[in-house]
């Protein structure tokens, strides 16, 4: 297991108000080997756990993420696109005891992000569902 997902594990965060997003689950599949952080989405009880084990980041357009150690993020909001952060997280599916925001979102959130590493992602995840 990559020793961030090991280092996510050991948080303890509240089942059913967070779930992996980003790169993250192609990591948890198996279809990426390394990732430079892990994001996560919350709510909840997981967002106040959150804040208390990370370090508050402010964002350009004034939003706050935390950083917990140094590869795992934790937002309440999403900086690409429109994402209800509760129907993404109430739809996870669950990758080796990980929730993981489903594929076609992260399918979505890469197509607006549209940076390189997203259309790398995107190219690979056409490859591995045919």
């Amino acid at each position: 297991m990559h020793p961030l997902v090991q280092e996510l594990a050991g948080l303890s965060l509240p089942n059913g108000d967070w779930a992996l997003f980003g790169s993250g689950p192609l990591l948890m599949r198996g279809w990426i080997d390394d990732v430079g952080d892990l994001d996560i989405i919350s709510r909840l009880q997981a967002w106040d756990k959150a804040q208390i084990l990370g370090t508050p980041v402010v964002l350009d357009d004034g939003g706050v993420i935390y950083q917990i150690g140094d590869g795992i993020t934790v937002g309440s909001s999403w900086a690409y696109g429109e994402f209800s952060i509760d129907h993404l997280i109430e739809t996870a599916e669950t990758i080796e005891g990980i929730p993981c925001v489903r594929l076609e979102h992260v399918i979505a959130f890469k197509e607006i992000a549209d940076r390189p590493k997203d259309r790398r992602h995107l190219a690979l995840i056409g490859e591995m569902r045919e």
